[in-house]
């Protein structure tokens, strides 16, 4: 199945989600401990709620209404359980007040730290992972958190607080009931620790992998379906799609027929306390041990401690069901980057003078680390500042690899890359893709304006700057023939642009960026005449004044190179001018030049 063949995270547990909730919550650890406070105090008067609901029920019942000063010791019963649930109010909702901002502030963090780190990832991160995947992780992490945090702070502390504390005072007032239900309490307490960690947690995890699943699914069709509508396979995507759904759904009805089944076996438990505590009052009460006002104290007690440990049971399932959809997020914050700036990594000192930057490869050797043999073993070749330079060969010869390893997409393992006498390992990734501009035979654009997107290169460009790049770049023409010119959105990558007007924006971006290096990938390769008369024009506007790499599939599109390097198996076997190679007879450059010449292949 597609959506599983997603890379695997590391085995989330218990001792990295608390290491995870922790990180965030020491960042604002007032705004939580206030809220922690209220709460005590909001949840801490309830404690005292059956106590004196049975001094105002003693006081009604034995009192005289007529003798002097019954009334008064009944209003003051009644005044004391007004007192303590205005002060239960009050304090919940200025706990809750506390904790929505803390909470608020912790998800705003979440999502803008996973944004920051899942930005960062190698490419070989991005290559082996779903992108709708990565998205309904994050979002789906993020809010598994906010249930998480509730959890704990809306049902777990105040259950334990109600526990404890009304375990106590019935202990004090009613012994023979608090030893009663003591036991009651630490039983539901582990038998819902141990269904929930034993068996709903497990199914929760299944139904959150299955969930991812259904996530990464969804945006590989919606990413791809103009191939979807071109091959007529809508029905095929149904079918694929529905059996996905399917094993969410019998995985998902799985974990939560499962749930209901512990949350039974549960209230079973909290109905044997309260039959326990009510029992015994009555024989107390029979016995002449307790009176009226006994009655009511352990049966509110028992109604009280019935609904906090009711929510310890569910809060219980939350928390399990929110640990494993948390995982994948904690995941990306426990990931460590393969592709990282080092300590004391300094800034890419470049001209932008136009005249270009030199590159020099120094016997470097490379693999992928899921490959099955090196790309390079020794690889060294040295570029002038403002050449231009071809790169031709067969594919996996290690064309794409070069530009790659040039913008440090991925770390090599010997040897050294150096721009301008700076070996890039030592500098950071930002400033060293600063210096790089890129114009692929793709481009891909983002759902924004077109002068955005002609500013990505540049983002403190002015509209004026960006008009004078259209201009050059031979976009100026179509995009001030549209409605909202500038301003006009281009659809998500792109797609409400032709595959030239993307090249011409994408050339128009890398003029504005100023770059020193620029890399060509073959950006006419699948266009019209037409468009690629004019990004041809745009093109040789683009290299002046800059160090040109350009990965050549035709090769009638690079005659004018200063150099062209020909690679085989890794290695730069020849190199020269287009005359120069073509004057070998032996030469494999004359030989795919020849078979292109003779339209031989596509």
């Amino acid at each position: 199945m597609r959506a599983e063949n997603e890379q695997m995270g590391p085995k989330i547990g218990f001792k990295d989600q608390m290491r995870f909730a922790r990180h965030y919550w020491l960042r604002h650890k007032w705004r939580g401990l206030k809220a922690f406070a209220f709460m005590t105090v909001s949840v801490g008067v309830d404690v005292f709620y059956p106590l004196f609901s049975g001094r105002l029920v003693d006081a009604v019942s034995e009192l005289d209404p007529t003798a002097e000063g019954s009334l008064k010791m009944v209003l003051i019963a009644f005044g004391s359980l007004a007192v303590l649930q205005l002060t239960h109010s009050w304090a919940w909702a200025l706990a809750t007040w506390q904790w929505n901002k803390f909470a608020v502030r912790n998800l705003y963090e979440i999502l803008t730290d996973a944004m920051y780190k899942v930005q960062r990832f190698s490419t070989d991160w991005h290559v082996n992972s779903f992108a709708g995947a990565t998205v309904r992780k994050i979002t789906r992490g993020m809010w598994a958190f906010d249930v998480f945090d509730d959890t704990i702070f809306m049902g777990l502390y105040p259950a334990t607080i109600i526990g404890v504390g009304m375990t106590t005072m019935l202990i004090i007032q009613l012994p023979s009931v608090g030893w009663v239900i003591l036991p009651i309490v630490i039983l539901f307490i582990a038998v819902s620790i141990f269904l929930s960690v034993k068996v709903t947690m497990p199914r929760f995890r299944k139904s959150a992998e299955m969930d991812t699943a259904v996530g990464a699914n969804l945006a590989d069709v919606m990413t791809a379906i103009s191939t979807v509508k071109s091959f007529a396979g809508e029905s095929r995507e149904d079918r694929q799609f529905a059996g996905v759904v399917d094993q969410w759904k019998h995985r998902t009805q799985n974990a939560w027929l499962t749930a209901v089944a512990v949350d039974w076996v549960r209230s079973q438990i909290r109905f044997l306390m309260m039959a326990g505590m009510t029992g015994t009052v009555i024989w107390l009460w029979y016995q002449g041990k307790a009176s009226a006002g006994d009655v009511t104290v352990a049966i509110t007690a028992s109604f009280i401690i019935g609904g906090y440990l009711r929510e310890i049971g569910r809060q219980i399932t939350e928390l399990m069901k929110s640990s494993s959809e948390m995982a994948d997020v904690i995941g990306f914050w426990l990931h460590d980057n393969d592709v990282k700036d080092v300590d004391g990594a300094k800034t890419l000192e470049v001209r932008r003078d136009g005249v270009g930057s030199a590159i020099s490869f120094d016997k470097v050797g490379f693999k992928y680390e899921q490959g099955a043999r090196p790309i390079y073993t020794s690889l060294s070749v040295e570029i002038k500042a403002g050449e231009k330079v071809a790169l031709v060969g067969a594919s996996g010869s290690g064309k794409s690899t070069f530009v790659k390893l040039i913008q440090r997409l991925y770390d090599i393992q010997s040897g050294a890359i150096l721009i301008d006498g700076q070996e890039i390992a030592g500098v950071t990734q930002e400033s060293l893709r600063r210096a790089v501009a890129l114009v692929p035979q793709d481009p891909v654009l983002f759902h924004r304006s077109l002068a955005e997107n002609i500013a990505y290169g540049n983002p403190d460009a002015t509209i004026d700057e960006i008009r004078m790049a259209a201009q050059e770049a031979y976009a100026a023409e179509f995009i001030e023939g549209l409605p909202l010119g500038y301003q006009t959105l281009v659809g998500e990558r792109g797609v409400k642009l032709s595959g030239g007007e993307r090249q011409r924006v994408a050339i128009a971006r890398a003029l504005l960026s100023e770059a020193p290096v620029l890399i060509l990938d073959e950006a006419t390769s699948s266009l019209d005449s037409v468009s690629e008369h004019y990004i041809q024009k745009a093109l040789e506007r683009l290299m002046v004044g800059r160090t040109t790499i350009t990965i050549a599939h035709r090769l009638a599109t690079i005659q004018k190179a200063d150099r062209i390097l020909v690679f085989d198996k890794g290695e730069i076997v020849e190199q020269g001018t287009h005359t120069e190679l073509l004057d070998n007879p032996q030469s494999i450059y004359r030989r795919l030049y020849e078979i292109q010449a003779l339209d031989l292949v596509g």
